[in-house]
């Protein structure tokens, strides 16, 4: 269904998975570089779907210098996701890969390509249960095509030394995305819970991941003492109250995007 927010438009008829709010909190709340005008930063975009968290980059980066590399292996998704790309106010710092992240990594790292100063990631979550009976929203949604030990040794790869890359998953699924991570040399620094509502328990996980050998500079005091004492981050964002209203919280993340904040 097409989704249209402040700033840009979405068009998502070929995509397995449609705009969800998972997304929109994750390129919300998604850690970048620090603002600089003078500076090109990468941020690669793996599983793009339909191209909304590039877009939602795009727009709180206001940097013409910035690269948003998207990759989408999908043909319906890519389709959509180059489409929207072409569509909006940053087409030219938008670029999709139509490939698996296995070849783009094997090509990046071939061509010697400078690694990305941010990785954002709304990867596929469900690894066990039925198969959509949908093929594309089946591949969205499990990690037979994706595992998270696949993911993160990419993203391990491609990850700039003082670089943040930034996930959202199930709460059941953490124990498996740490065991995955275990094999790397990542570590968390951030991890919000997300709860529907104030009266139920976290159903989502927010996560961003750092090498674990490297402190990232912030602007955020607190964040700088978690990372100076090599602590993680660990907060709660509800999306709505009991009235079914959308929270403070959610309102201020969220507001730059959906038309009614």
């Amino acid at each position: 269904m097409p989704f249209t927010f402040k700033q840009f438009h979405i068009e998502d008829s070929h995509c397995g998975m449609p705009v969800s709010t998972d997304g929109v909190i994750l390129g919300a709340w998604a850690k970048l570089p620090l603002a600089n005008k003078d500076y090109c930063y990468r941020i690669l975009d793996i599983g793009a779907g339909s191209g909304l968290l590039s877009l939602m980059i795009a727009q709180r980066v206001e940097n013409p210098h910035v690269e948003i590399q998207a990759v989408e292996l999908e043909d319906g998704a890519a389709q959509d996701c180059q489409f929207n790309f072409a569509q909006s106010p940053w087409s030219q710092q938008l670029s999709l890969k139509h490939c698996s992240i296995q070849q783009f990594t094997d090509d990046s790292l071939k061509s010697k390509a400078a690694l990305f100063d941010a990785i954002i990631c709304n990867p596929p979550y469900f690894d066990n249960g039925p198969q959509s009976e949908a093929k594309r929203r089946a591949t969205a949604r499990h990690t037979d095509t994706l595992s998270f030990e696949t993911l993160l040794s990419h993203t391990q790869q491609l990850l700039a030394q003082t670089g943040m890359a930034s996930f959202i998953i199930p709460t059941q699924s953490e124990l498996g995305f740490l065991a995955a991570l275990a094999h790397t040399k990542l570590a968390i620094s951030h991890r919000t819970t997300i709860s529907t509502v104030e009266t139920k328990a976290p159903s989502r996980l927010l996560l961003a991941l750092k090498h674990a050998s490297c402190l990232n500079a912030s602007s955020n005091s607190l964040q700088q003492k978690a990372q100076s004492e090599n602590v993680v981050i660990s907060d709660n964002l509800v999306i709505t109250d009991n009235k079914g209203q959308y929270t403070e919280t959610m309102s201020q993340l969220c507001r730059d995007f959906y038309l009614k904040l």
